[in-house]
C-alpha cells in the first residue's frame, strides 16, 4: 500500500537528500593541439617566405628558403666542407647518443642512490650541484688538457651536460613513492632491493623520463661546443665553419637539421613516456 502523498516541503527535502546524478561523458572541445602546432609551423614558414621575398631582411641575416635548400643539396653532396652531410649527421649522432646512453646508465642509479641514502646524497650532491650551473665552455679546456682533442673529450663534455638533469630528476622522483607503499612492501617481507625495484623505481619513473628529455636537449645544445675542437666532421663543426665564412644559408641549414633530429628524439621520448607511464596525468 502506498504512503500518503508528499508535500512540496517533503519533496524538496527528499530531492536534497538524494545523491546527485552522475555527470555525463565529458567531450573535449576546441582545436586539437597537433593542428595548432602544424598551423604555427606553416605560419612561420609563410612569414619567412614573405620577409625574404619582399626584401624586409637582407640575405646575409636571413637567407630565403630556396638558398637554404640549395645549401642542403651542396652539403649532401659534400661540396661545402669536404664531407657529405650524412657523415656529419652520423658523427654527431654517435657523440650525442653515446654520451646520453652513458649519462642514463650512470645518472639514474646515482639519482636513486641520492634519493634513498643520506650518505650517498652527502657525497654526490655537492659535486653535481657545483658543476651543474657551469656552461660547458667553462670546463671544455680542462677536458682537452686532461683527455686530449680526440673523441673522448667530446663525449665526456656531452656526458657531463646530460648527467646532472638525469640524476637530479631521479633523485626528485624517489619522493613520489609514498611512505605507506614502502611500509606495506616491507610488511609483506620485501627486501630493500625489492622495495627499490617494485615500489620506488616505478614511482620515480615519470620524473626520470622528464629528466631524460631534458638531458637529451642539453646534450644537443652542448654538441656545438664539443665539436669546436679538432672535429673532422659533425653538424656543430659544419655550422661553426660556415659561420666563419658568413655562410648564413649553411648555418641555418645546420640549425634546422639539428632541430629536426632533436625534435624526433623528443617525439620518441614522449611516445616512450606514454607506454611506460600511461597513468601519468590521469586522476
Amino acid at each position: 500500500m502506498s504512503g500518503p502523498p508528499r508535500t512540496a516541503q517533503d519533496a524538496a527535502s527528499g530531492s536534497a537528500a538524494d545523491p546527485p546524478a552522475p555527470p555525463g561523458p565529458r567531450r573535449r572541445g576546441g582545436i586539437p593541439v597537433p593542428a595548432v602546432s602544424v598551423a604555427t609551423v606553416l605560419a612561420a614558414l609563410g612569414l619567412w617566405v614573405v620577409a625574404t621575398g619582399a626584401g624586409w631582411v637582407k640575405p646575409l641575416f636571413l637567407p630565403p628558403p630556396e638558398a637554404v635548400l640549395s645549401a642542403f643539396g651542396q652539403a649532401w653532396r659534400g661540396a661545402i666542407d669536404g664531407a657529405p652531410l650524412g657523415i656529419h649527421i652520423r658523427d654527431s649522432l654517435l657523440r650525442v647518443l653515446g654520451a646520453f646512453g652513458l649519462a642514463t646508465l650512470v645518472g639514474i642509479p646515482v639519482g636513486l642512490a641520492m634519493g634513498t641514502s643520506r650518505i650517498a646524497r652527502g657525497i654526490l650532491d655537492p659535486p653535481i650541484e657545483f658543476y651543474r650551473p657551469l656552461p660547458p665552455l667553462a670546463y671544455l679546456p680542462l677536458m682537452i688538457i686532461w683527455f686530449g682533442i680526440g673523441e673522448l673529450s667530446k663525449v665526456l663534455l656531452i656526458f657531463l651536460a646530460c648527467l646532472a638533469p638525469v640524476a637530479l630528476a631521479a633523485r626528485a622522483g624517489v619522493r613520489s613513492a609514498s611512505v605507506d607503499q614502502i611500509n606495506a612492501a616491507r610488511a609483506l617481507g620485501a627486501s630493500p632491493w625489492q622495495v627499490l625495484r617494485h615500489v620506488v623505481f616505478p614511482a620515480a619513473l615519470p620524473e626520470i623520463l622528464i629528466g631524460l628529455r631534458i638531458g637529451m636537449g642539453v646534450g644537443w645544445t652542448t654538441l656545438v661546443a664539443a665539436e669546436m675542437v679538432a672535429a673532422q666532421a659533425g653538424l656543430g663543426q659544419l655550422v661553426l665553419n660556415a659561420s666563419n665564412f658568413l655562410r648564413t644559408d649553411v648555418v641555418l641549414m645546420g640549425i634546422l637539421v639539428i632541430g629536426l633530429f632533436a625534435g624526433l628524439f623528443e617525439f620518441g621520448m614522449r611516445c616512450l613516456e606514454r607506454v611506460l607511464v600511461p597513468w601519468k596525468g590521469r586522476a
